[in-house]
């Protein structure tokens, strides 16, 4: 079973990098649930996940997602995962819009699933926000 999630894991984000929403769809419960712990987003139902995610895929087109460690145990699966990609496109998010920049960012992340059976039920998304606004070229901080 562990062998079999890792799978999972991997084809989720392999699916995602390539906007293939459904190959996406085949890995996740109709009632998945998305937490991305940075911007504070919390979305139910897989229509509504594909549209938040799609905020990311349309300001970095080429955004792609590599699985670099996983851990399982019991009914979850961590994965550490390096996201590269280039701000080309308008980001819209809980922190406003952001017109694109044209600057390549690298952001190191780890997402924490939750399987039932053989599919994902909920993700837990967590990365440092501040790394890839700083990296895109968008202030951060005030001056004093």
């Amino acid at each position: 079973m562990s062998e079999k999630r890792m799978n999972v894991v991997r084809e989720h984000i392999n699916a995602f990098s390539a906007k293939d929403w459904k190959r996406y769809r085949d890995t996740v419960l109709p009632r998945f649930v998305y937490e991305e712990r940075a911007t504070g987003r919390r979305v139910e139902g897989i229509d509504p996940v594909i549209k938040a995610l799609e905020m990311w895929t349309l300001a970095f087109p080429d955004m792609k997602g590599t699985v670099k460690n996983l851990l399982v145990q019991d009914d979850m699966v961590m994965a550490e995962i390096l996201w590269e990609g280039t701000h080309t496109g308008l980001l819209k998010g809980p922190f406003g819009e952001i017109p694109a920049t044209g600057k390549k960012g690298t952001l190191p992340a780890v997402e924490i699933f939750t399987f039932e059976g053989d599919k994902i039920r909920e993700g837990r998304h967590y990365f440092d926000l501040m790394t890839i606004l700083n990296q895109i070229g968008v202030p951060t901080h005030a001056t004093v």
